[in-house]
């Protein structure tokens, strides 16, 4: 798409007065939301307005409404909840209500509202835009306000952003709160199964999602729960039966401990509830299994936002505000949403509508109908959880013949060992035998491969690291010896999970062909790397686990930076050459300055990020975060970097200096991470099943792989998934570096500095145009999970 840049320098805000307010049930990373709209606001030189307790708040004013300044709004990137409240209001309901809200907005000459909540808060914002003409001239008449006020405020701006944590909300992939919530449940779930395996207990888990099951279905596959209760999907008739078969034949494969989960609204095909107590007596009279129930409640909407959820909400925020700029009197009321790792605007009523109709067709009983409704993500994430949780007998399972190896190459990244549980059982649920590589490549030459088996990787989606073992050698001066191995063990297609390694060793691969026969395979790259920098993909798996590791470091840096007063912090972060860690972490963690090797900076730079600490420290804000990028410079180093602020910054503020390290490769996998591992990893296999019968030649008995496209990589493109050949992505890679020669997030970089108050340019080529809900691309696979 070849777009001349607009930027948004030609939007002033001058003159506009915004309000944010939050309503409905609070979600973590409202707060950043909030953040973001002030500060952009702010920067474009509009007055910005709290309103305190939700719509309540607009219809009780005084208080309520208050001018904010940039320091507001400083500290609450890392709070869960909503510092500005929220609350049920039934006066905004009644049209009284919106007169005395439309009255204090009027005063104080608010005609920008940017609303965060759930469906009900933004039908109620949509009503009020409705009817504000209305509603001003009953103020003229009834003498409140002059026909000046008429004329001048006749239109009403409304721009909303979704937060609720069920992730329920149509035509976005993943609503503000539900990555954090889903953060709370599988930190719960891992802690239970430590228990649970103790004593062979089966645990039946309650999450929240009394119209949406999206919480508990993520959670289920993330965990690898037995069996999971929804709403959109009720279990079949019988189904106590077929629960309990599943139970006992996983307990006679020696899992000493199942988990079950519920979601809050689950029902029946008759549309009866099934409650946790019901499963747990169920289960205790058929099967005799020590049983406990766990329901999470609140604790699913508390606790610090995730960093995907402050990036999110960071940036809908400065989103909100350009929609709320280039709004006119025509443009419907809008919802700033993410689809992909793309922005978009859609108009409120069409998502709200699509939202309510998925409600209306689980109440007929149209339930397939409602998994369709929930979208492209909500449909994939199903299926692939019946295809992992159910082994079929092996009489039912079709026999190919054919065996595919599966290894781990580079450096460990969290959500590996998801991404090889995906690849076992989906391959066994297609036919092949899977061969498990210990320790890459080279354990591949000497031969340590083995058979692997569906029972062999339970247990694995929650692991960190990587159990097959990984190295870093690439296949290069190996080759004879993968090829005798390849040859000894009929390997007819390799699947190689890793980071540039893993993509510079099939590109070896590829190019050994001509020479050995045995390499002219089917081969897959799934993208695996803290350090985001493989060519192909927007997203590796290992870099959601990675930034929050990042990011719980900073948030406590930040708070003992706070007692102290008057500190600098200066962190180094992983990546390589890839700033993605840096940059994001900062955007995240609410930095002062990021470090990047893709963005050349000088001793003049450096020079005026000082002056820049120095004027903040004569506010209330007197703390400094900043992060840089290991390789961002060979000799502006954290040492250097951390010696010259101090001496720059004598007698004004004092300095620190902390290398994150390995710390950043280690924990276990986020939601996020176990996820995309699964999903892509089952993507790729059934593109390995497609590619083996394209490639088999009957009259050889063997498989025969040697275009291009047999050698691909499965990346996350904007908003599709999709396979790249090695060989064409080889243009597009900067060797000498090991990064893309193009990153989607260096759009972003301006936002980080924007929110820490630089003056800077912000290309927003690719906002402002309003979609429509239906024509959001099908295969909108993941920003979402």
């Amino acid at each position: 798409m070849d777009h001349q840049p607009k930027f948004f320098e030609n939007l002033s805000g001058a003159g506009k007065a915004i309000a944010v307010l939050t309503s409905g049930g609070d979600a973590q990373g409202m707060n950043a939301a909030v953040r973001a709209v002030v500060r952009m606001g702010i920067y474009v030189n509009a007055k910005v307005y709290f309103i305190y307790e939700g719509y309540q708040g607009m219809v009780d004013g005084g208080d309520n409404i208050v001018e904010v300044s940039w320091e507001s709004v400083s500290s609450i990137l890392q709070v869960g909840g909503t510092v500005i409240g929220s609350a049920r209001c039934k006066s905004f309901r009644t049209r009284e209500g919106r007169l005395q809200a439309a009255f204090n907005l009027v005063q104080r000459g608010i005609t920008n509202l940017c609303v965060i909540g759930g469906d009900g808060s933004l039908t109620g914002a949509n009503l009020f835009r409705e009817e504000w003409s209305g509603l001003l001239e009953e103020l003229a008449q009834k003498g409140k306000i002059d026909a000046e006020a008429v004329k001048k405020y006749a239109y009403l701006n409304i721009v909303g952003m979704v937060g609720s944590i069920d992730n329920d909300f149509c035509g976005t992939d993943m609503t503000i709160g539900t990555d954090s919530a889903l953060h709370r449940i599988i930190e719960v779930v891992d802690a239970i199964m430590t228990t649970a395996q103790s004593h062979q207990r089966t645990f039946v888990l309650e999450v929240m999602g009394r119209h949406c099951g999206y919480l508990a279905l993520v959670s289920a596959l993330a965990c690898g729960a037995d069996w999971v209760f929804i709403p959109e999907y009720p279990p079949e008739e019988g189904w106590e039966d077929s629960m309990c078969v599943k139970l006992s034949e996983n307990r006679a494969r020696k899992k000493r401990l199942n988990i079950i989960i519920v979601a809050e609204g689950a029902i029946d095909c008759h549309n009866k509830p099934i409650t946790s107590e019901k499963v747990k007596d169920l289960v205790v009279q058929r099967l005799g299994f020590d049983t406990r129930v766990t329901i999470l409640g609140h604790v699913q909407r508390g606790g610090t936002p995730s960093a995907f959820d402050r990036i999110l909400a960071s940036r809908m925020g400065v989103e909100a505000v350009l929609a709320l700029l280039e709004a006119t009197p025509d443009t419907p009321a809008c919802v700033v949403s993410l689809s992909g790792n793309q922005a978009v605007r859609l108009p409120l009523m069409e998502c709200v509508q699509m939202t309510q109709e998925v409600q209306k067709a689980m109440d007929e009983g149209r339930f397939l109908e409602a998994v369709r409704l929930r979208g492209r993500s909500f449909e994939n994430n199903l299926n692939t959880y019946k295809l992992l949780s159910h082994k079929k007998p092996d009489a039912e399972l079709p026999k190919t013949n054919f065996n595919v190896a599966v290894l781990n190459v580079g450096a460990p990244a969290a959500g590996m060992n998801a991404a090889v549980r995906a690849a076992v059982r989906v391959g066994m649920t297609e036919g092949h035998k899977i061969f498990a590589v210990i320790d890459g490549f080279e354990g591949f030459a000497r031969g340590k491969i083995k058979e692997i088996s569906w029972g062999d990787v339970g247990g694995w989606t929650g692991q960190g690291g990587s159990i097959l073992g990984t190295k870093r050698t690439l296949p290069a001066k190996y080759l004879e010896k993968i090829a005798d191995q390849m040859r000894t063990n009929n390997i007819n297609a390799l699947m190689v999970i890793g980071g540039f390694e893993a993509f510079e060793s099939c590109l070896q691969l590829h190019e050994a062909r001509a020479n050995f026969e045995e390499f002219r395979v089917p081969m897959c790259v799934l993208p695996a790397t803290i350090s985001n920098n493989v060519p192909g993909t927007d997203y590796c798996l290992g870099t959601d686990t990675a930034l929050n590791a990042i990011v719980e470091t900073c948030d406590r840096i930040k708070q003992s930076a706070s007692g102290t007063k008057r500190r600098v912090f200066i962190i180094e972060t992983m990546g390589g050459y890839c700033g993605y860690l840096a940059n994001m972490g900062a955007l995240a963690a609410g930095a002062d300055a990021a470090y990047i090797f893709e963005e050349q900076f000088d001793i003049r730079e450096l020079q005026a990020n000082v002056e820049h600490l120095t004027e903040k420290m004569k506010t209330s804000i007197q703390r400094g975060l900043v992060l840089r990028n290991e390789n961002c410079n060979e000799n502006y180093t954290t040492d250097f970097i951390y010696q010259l602020y101090s001496e720059e910054g004598k007698g004004v503020f004092d300095c620190r200096k902390n290398v994150l390290g390995h710390m950043q490769q280690g924990g276990a996998p986020s939601p996020f991470d176990r996820n995309f591992g699964t999903k892509i990893s089952a993507k790729a296999m059934q593109w390995i099943s497609k590619k083996l019968k394209e490639t088999y030649r009957k009259e050889g008995g063997k498989v025969f792989a040697n275009t291009d496209d047999s050698v691909c990589l499965l990346g996350m493109r904007r908003r599709n998934l999709v396979f790249q050949p090695v060989a064409e992505l080889k243009s597009e890679t900067d060797f000498v570096h090991r990064i893309p020669k193009e990153q989607w997030w260096l759009k972003l970089r301006p936002l980080m500095k924007i929110l820490a108050k630089y003056k800077t340019s912000y290309d927003v080529s690719d906002s402002g145009q309003l979609e429509h809900v239906a024509m959001l691309p099908k295969e909108a696979e993941t920003g979402a999970i």
